[in-house]
């Protein structure tokens, strides 16, 4: 389904061919249209139906050819309209009745309206819905206080919530949220991944396995045709061969730099390199359903067995920070600001081993080779390996590609003791209630791959979740913070602040604290 017909590869034959002997060419003699854009990702993306996948390096593509109800507003994590014009809230935050914008069509010609917004929502939410098939979807859980989607007019659709749900104009923003094309998804089904059809500012035209997504201007886009006539994405799963053909001027935009590049990419004028903070966090998942580290003191003495600072500074360049909870401080008062990183005291660790009766375990730690927002995760493995060995616990790394690390790791640790993951969220709910909730275990649908599970955590997430006051929300989420902290339900490792870099050409590119790319305004001089 990835392949369209001869006129619309045809169009793109030129920048094909182009694109295809990048690699070949030498420094500064690459031939990129002037009008197109060449992203450098780092992996092939697992599917384009927004609603069926969960990694970033996949939503960087769904968010130039898809719209949510709401968006982030540039620059922010704060909410503002998209395909919706507005909304109210009443009963409490039981109801969202929501306006859409008239005149918006999908790219295949078909209206976005009431009809539309209930097919998306119903889909992942009803297991009768016709479409339902068409999954599964893994971020479902964003919108699971939606009970009921209602049409009250052709171009206002109500949601009844069974309780109030303060993280939903926020979920709606997030990709899982954005917006497919009923009559697509009904014609092509589970084939819609491979040809997805949005209302965004870039059409999709085709996807060559392994070698490039390609997206062309929506000429009737409603904001107004994109600056840029194309963009095409390369998956280039090395990180050193993706700075080498940046510098060969293969790529204009390279997002996830390796540690060992920035350098290169700041000093040379060729290029601009961008950095931002935002809400990322690079942990290991502890397995808290069984093994050795089903004991908190055990999990406690991993988080002290870890040299953090020196993952931070030799590993990673510098390029992140340790965090000392799960909550991001990019969530502003929804991070606890007394909360303080474990100090690397292997003495202390050791100690916490013997007394959990864990002290020579031999354990298993689950590594990707790569993956959206996963920095360094081999050498970050082995530099843990070395650490946790020290105080007293033997690792043995198993190493596996992106997508089937995810696949492994999602279905639960299973007689492994730790696995590496990284999510960047946009909501402080976000990451404890789908990876950490006694209800969000593999069984249940959920990421809470290390089986932990706590009443009180999960008391605390359902009150903030229906809190509509902020402060009260963020009070809630504090407590949270430091819960998690205490129990130790993860080694929290780093928080990474973003990089890319843009050839000189490139303007009107900026990161995004969401970890999306906004490519509306972005053009080549």
């Amino acid at each position: 389904m990835g392949r369209l017909g001869a006129t619309a590869l045809g169009a793109f034959g030129l920048l094909g061919a182009s694109v295809a002997g990048l690699v070949a060419l030498a420094p500064g003699r690459a031939a990129i249209p002037g009008d197109t854009l060449v992203v450098g990702q780092l992996a092939e993306p697992k599917g384009l139906d927004p609603a069926t996948v969960t990694g970033a390096n996949d939503f960087r593509i769904l968010t130039q050819i898809f719209e949510g109800l709401t968006r982030y507003r540039p620059g922010t994590l704060e909410v503002e309209p998209a395909l919706a014009e507005s909304w109210e809230i009443r009963d409490g935050g039981r109801t969202y009745e929501v306006r859409l914008r008239p005149g918006v069509r999908f790219h295949d010609g078909t209206p976005f309206d009431a009809e539309a917004v209930k097919f998306n929502l119903d889909r992942m939410l009803d297991p009768k819905h016709p479409q339902a098939g068409t999954g599964p979807f893994p971020l479902a859980h964003f919108f699971s206080a939606v009970k009921r989607v209602e049409i009250v007019e052709p171009l206002v659709v109500r949601l009844r919530l069974d309780e109030p749900h303060a993280p939903l104009l926020a979920n709606l923003a997030y990709p899982a949220g954005l917006m497919v094309s009923p009559a697509a998804v009904r014609r092509l089904g589970k084939g819609f991944s491979r040809a997805p059809v949005g209302t965004g500012p870039f059409r999709f035209v085709a996807w060559e396995s392994e070698r490039q997504v390609r997206l062309e201007a929506n000429a009737d886009y409603r904001e107004g045709r994109p600056r840029l006539r194309a963009v095409v994405f390369r998956p280039i799963a090395d990180a050193n061969a993706r700075a080498s053909e940046m510098l060969a001027g293969g790529l204009d935009l390279m997002v996830e730099i390796a540690p060992d590049s920035v350098a290169t990419f700041r000093e040379d004028p060729r290029f601009a390199l961008h950095e931002a903070a935002g809400p990322h966090l690079w942990f290991l998942i502890l397995n808290a359903r069984e093994g050795p580290l089903k004991d908190r003191r055990a999990r406690q003495a991993v988080n002290y067995a870890i040299d953090k600072r020196a993952i931070v500074d030799h590993v990673l360049s510098g390029i992140a920070t340790v965090p000392a909870g799960p909550i991001s401080a990019a969530f502003g008062p929804a991070s606890d600001p007394e909360l303080k990183p474990y100090p690397h005291d292997p003495g202390k660790a050791r100690a916490l081993l013997r007394e959990a009766g864990a002290e020579g375990a031999e354990v298993t730690l689950l590594a990707s080779d790569g993956g959206s927002g996963m920095l360094e995760p081999i050498a970050m493995a082995t530099a843990i390996q070395s650490d946790l060995a020290k105080a007293g616990l033997k690792a043995r790394i198993e190493t596996f590609e992106w997508n089937a690390y995810l696949a492994r790791v999602n279905g639960g640790l299973k007689q492994a003791a730790a696995a590496e993951m990284a999510w960047m969220t946009s909501d402080p709910d976000t990451l404890p209630s789908l990876a950490l909730k006694g209800s969000a275990t593999p069984e249940k649908g959920g990421f809470n791959a290390g089986g932990y599970e706590n009443p009180e955590l999960d008391r605390l997430l359902d009150d903030a979740r229906a809190e509509q006051d902020p402060e009260a929300r963020a009070a809630l989420y504090r407590r949270v913070d430091r819960l998690v902290h205490d129990e130790a339900p993860w080694a929290l490792v780093a928080s990474w602040k973003q990089t890319a870099a843009t050839r000189k050409e490139v303007t009107g590119f900026s990161l995004q604290p969401s970890f999306l790319l906004d490519l509306r305004g972005v053009a080549k001089q």
